[in-house]
């Protein structure tokens, strides 16, 4: 795309992302409120929760550089920060002060944290210095095409998520108009950067997506669960935590210490019948992870909408 083009395309993104931030359209049947009301919600997060896991096990490298909530957070900002540049413009695009400047905004990291985080991902090659643009006081980077590649698909599973709710064709369009991803990121990553509901997760949930590989553990247990409807307050699931800790690469030991914090704030437990590897989910823990992750579709479902009027 030439300079002109792209300077064009970066305004484009930017008066989008303006405008979502003061217009909270969200999709009818796609509030937080009606996806909690959805009796199919909790069955289709299952997919979507799958069809992560799969993402995870693809790019297991990417997965365990964006392991726990904070990191989540950080690379959807610097994303954001990426699609939103201006090639004429040096100081836009994913810098330490950007980046600090959006989750300061946000609360959801330090200084050290961001410029830490930047810093891993050039190591590990997920990010490298951006082509243009560069002056003494500023040098942006960029995904490199495995961090690219991944992003897209986990945009991707989300859309064929909400497609399951309403019978949409948003993943067709996804595929057809890559615009529309361009777009839509950024309206999501800083409405959901900015809800605390979202950024702070309820207590059960929190147990898990705060340690590293917590949230695709929990994502994994979800999809365990074969009867929602609780009994008693839980719902039973089967899991080996050697063979979860083998999955996701991860040690036995943090594993355990996970398992050991949510035993102890009453969100799960072992069977008392001594079955080796049955376990309990409390419904509370099952309320929340479903109420947060309604936070995100509502999100995404709004950014869509936005981002593929503007493409229309």
């Amino acid at each position: 795309m030439p300079p002109a083009q792209e300077w064009g395309h970066a305004q484009q993104m930017q008066r989008v992302a303006e405008k979502g931030s003061s217009e909270q359209q969200v999709p009818t049947g796609l509030t937080v409120g009606d996806l909690v009301r959805n009796p199919n919600f909790p069955q289709i997060l299952q997919a979507g929760a799958r069809t992560l896991i799969a993402l995870n096990d693809l790019f297991p490298r990417v997965a365990r550089l964006v392991a726990s909530h904070q990191k989540w957070m950080l690379t959807q900002a610097a994303y954001s920060l990426h699609l939103e540049r201006d090639v004429n413009n040096p100081e836009s695009g994913i810098t330490a002060a950007r980046l600090l400047k959006f989750m300061r905004d946000t609360g959801g990291a330090s200084r050290n944290t961001a410029a830490a985080f930047l810093a891993e991902l050039v190591a590990y090659k997920m990010l490298q210095p951006a082509s243009g643009g560069r002056t003494k006081r500023a040098r942006p980077l960029e995904p490199t095409e495995v961090s690219e590649t991944a992003m897209r698909l986990w945009f991707k599973s989300q859309m064929s998520t909400i497609d399951l709710l309403d019978g949409g064709t948003r993943i067709e369009r996804v595929e057809a108009d890559k615009s529309i991803f361009e777009r839509a990121q950024p309206l999501a990553a800083r409405r959901l950067l900015s809800d605390s509901r979202w950024t702070t997760p309820p207590k059960g949930v929190a147990i898990f997506v705060w340690s590293e590989s917590g949230g695709v553990i929990l994502d994994d247990l979800m999809t365990r669960v074969s009867e929602f409807a609780p009994m008693d307050g839980k719902v039973w699931v089967e899991v080996s935590l050697a063979k979860l800790a083998e999955h996701y690469l991860i040690s036995n030991t943090h594993v355990r210490r996970i398992f050991a914090r949510a035993d102890a704030a009453g969100f799960l437990g072992k069977s008392e019948d001594g079955r080796r590897g049955r376990f309990w989910l409390s419904a509370r823990l099952i309320e929340e992870y479903v109420s947060w992750q309604a936070v995100k579709i509502e999100a995404l479902a709004s950014a869509y909408d936005q981002a593929s009027d503007w493409a229309a």
